[in-house]
């Protein structure tokens, strides 16, 4: 295809909005587009008043100094994050408030107050001091999601140390990867982790993983199961013999608002992996503004439960740091969605009378497919906001939360953002913008994002291509760690000026923002290039259909072939004409160019443990290739059956 033919092709159209409800609007914290006009006029004054809501022990000289790619916010100022999620909250007399309601899968909770979460965090970064961890040491975290994870983060935020956590899914080499690009001096892990019934052998996987690291100077271990692990003498130590006898005096390093918070790794097109650098006063002024806004929190009354893990950047920003510093009520949860039963999280939502819910829609479709028997055993009453992050919504998956789960009063805010940004990027504020099934709406206050072509050139109102962002965010990545000849090359050299990191988007003739996935998955047709999103949502818009995913197969003809692979709901079973039906509700939603050739019919996709959908082992099995890497499935023997499945069945005309 031509360079300059269309970036992509704009096929979907949603006409459902949904506007603020009146009860909702009535206690929201923004009603209008103030706060748009606010930084659209002043954007370094808009974000030095979310600043000013932390508290610094030294203020800032400059808000911002920008010399692109390369930003510096609130310049010369000093805080610590610890002391702004924590200590400022207890010194103020809120100690006694509930930071995290915890649920372990087997059955087992705790509550934890933020004088408590205090303590344990100041004994821990005692007793990280006690083996020599200090001031710009790394550290890595290799835990499944125990209230000792966020304990880890916070105590080396409190000693300076910057944290890079592994999320517990990772294999022993992704691990070893991680610690030898960070040089990391200590590993914290867990004797073992809860998944599904069945136990995560973390302290296996990481003894594995430090066989070749020969930075780690101690590892330790966190007693969960008890069972008995493989242990180097000298080397490990217990959590709680560490901390046994440790002070809660430990007062938090003042920190320079650049200064590394931490690391989180993304995988790079090379082999190895991406350290994304955050840094400290920024980050935490995006996460804290965004997490208060786009969720409408009132910490007096909300009990907010962000459903990902924190091996992720949505636990890293939405778990941990910003719902810390807006002195949040929060649920952490260990396991599976499904263990005991398949309706654990709304007997979670039931008993805690959670308000505001955020989850991806991976885990909304699997839902979907599990049917509606299971949210209706439920009193979800108490739930007044929902939230989607992760990929692209369906409409008819956001349709489906919001009628089932949010039961029909509750607004959805449908987040864009990425690991590299640090914080919401894309969102509606939920008491100013009406909403649309599958649109993230429009840019939040203070965020400067485009839609170009393949010329850089805004694409205009519709239209569809590759989303950019113009202006620096304060949450964003400083750079990747030990390479900023890689960071300039990977997200700022596609466009001059313009930061890219790989997502296609349009706008509707209202200017809402619709995320199309990554470029990479978008699909050659006949010399129209259609999102796999676009495609997706039209299958899931079927009655029958609860998740579907879509790649483009090589065909010497029309450059590629469009492949679905489709899990029905609940008790649906294929009928011989199902195949066709589905072809042509594809037809009829987003053109006949669009229909897939071959449809595959499949009980459930290969995803990883935190719900992404591995979408290049369905390229792997349409292309009949070798499979590619399958540890981080949470159900690796469901590629097999997807395999045969597409062995056995023939060709589409």
């Amino acid at each position: 295809m031509a360079e300059s033919s269309p970036a992509i092709e704009n096929l979907f159209s949603e006409g459902r909005t949904f506007p603020p409800p009146d009860e909702f609007k009535a206690e929201a914290l923004a009603t209008d587009r103030s706060l748009h006009e606010q930084a659209e006029r002043d954007l370094e004054g808009f974000w030095a008043e979310q600043a000013e809501r932390l508290h610094w022990m030294k203020p800032w000289e400059r808000v911002l100094d920008w010399d692109l790619p390369f930003a510096k916010w609130f310049v010369g100022g000093q805080l610590n994050v610890s002391d702004n999620c924590l200590d400022r909250h207890v010194e103020a007399g809120g100690g006694d408030k509930v930071a995290y309601h915890w649920e372990g899968e087997p059955g087992d909770v705790r509550t934890i107050t933020y004088g408590e979460l205090r303590d344990d965090v100041a004994r821990f970064a005692n007793a990280l001091k006690s083996i020599g961890v200090q001031r710009g040491d790394r550290v890595n975290i290799y835990m499944g999601m125990v209230p000792e994870l966020p304990v880890a983060m916070l105590a080396c935020a409190r000693l300076g140390a910057a944290h890079s956590v592994v999320f517990g899914g990772f294999s022993a080499d992704a691990l070893r990867d991680r610690i030898n690009d960070a040089e990391a001096k200590v590993l914290i892990t867990q004797d073992e982790g809860w998944r599904a019934g069945k136990v995560v052998p973390l302290k296996q996987n990481a003894d594995d993983g430090v066989t070749d690291t020969p930075s780690i100077e101690k590892v330790v271990v966190l007693r969960r199961t008890g069972n008995e692990v493989p242990w180097t003498e000298g080397r490990d130590v217990w959590w709680h013999d560490l901390v046994e006898g440790q002070s809660a005096d430990c007062q938090p390093e003042a920190m320079d608002a650049e200064d590394l918070l931490y690391l989180l790794y993304t995988s790079g097109t090379t082999a190895r992996p991406k350290g994304i650098m955050h840094t400290t006063g920024g980050y935490l002024t995006g996460v804290a503004a965004t997490h208060r806004l786009v969720f409408d929190h009132h910490p007096d009354t909300d009990v907010y439960w962000c459903a990902a893990d924190i091996g992720w950047v949505t636990g890293h920003s939405y778990i941990v740091y910003g719902p810390l510093a807006n002195h949040a009520t929060s649920i952490l949860y260990e396991g599976a969605p499904n263990f005991p039963e398949k309706d654990r999280w709304w007997e979670i939502i039931e008993n805690y009378k959670v308000t505001i819910l955020y989850t991806a829609p991976t885990a909304i479709r699997t839902f979907m497919k599990w049917g509606t028997d299971w949210p209706e055993k439920h009193d979800l009453s108490s739930l007044r906001l929902l939230g989607s992050v992760g990929e692209p919504i369906n409409p008819e998956a956001w349709i489906w939360y919001q009628t089932n789960i949010g039961g029909g009063r509750c607004p959805v805010v449908d987040t864009w953002w990425q690991t590299e940004t640090g914080m919401i990027m894309i969102t509606p504020l939920p008491g100013a913008i009406a909403t649309k099934p599958g649109s993230a709406t429009f840019p939040f206050p203070g965020v400067d994002a485009d839609i170009v072509d393949n010329d850089g050139n805004s694409v205009g109102i519709p239209g569809g291509g590759y989303l950019v962002l113009q202006k620096p965010w304060p949450a964003m990545l400083r750079g990747i760690y030990g390479d900023p000849e890689r960071y300039k090359e990977t997200y700022w050299s596609r466009f001059e000026g313009k930061y890219f990191a790989g997502d296609g988007a349009k706008r509707d003739e209202e200017g809402y923002f619709w995320l199309l996935g990554r470029v990479d998955d978008v699909m050659n047709i006949s010399g129209h290039r259609i999102s796999t999103t676009e495609v997706e949502s039209a299958l899931v818009d079927h009655k029958d259909v609860a998740e579907a995913a879509v790649i483009g197969k090589v065909d010497e003809t029309t450059g590629q072939q469009i492949v679905a692979f489709v899990t029905l709901k609940g008790n649906v079973e294929a009928a011989d004409d199902t195949t066709e039906v589905l072809r042509e509700h594809v037809a009829r939603k987003i053109g006949k160019l669009a229909r897939p050739t071959t449809i595959i019919f499949t009980p459930d996709l290969p995803k990883t443990r935190s719900g992404k959908i591995m979408r290049r082992l369905l390229k792997d099995v349409a292309e009949e290739r070798e499979l590619g890497d399958v540890t981080t499935l949470a159900d690796p023997a469901i590629v097999e059956e997807i395999r045969d499945k597409a062995a056995a069945r023939p060709q589409e005309d």
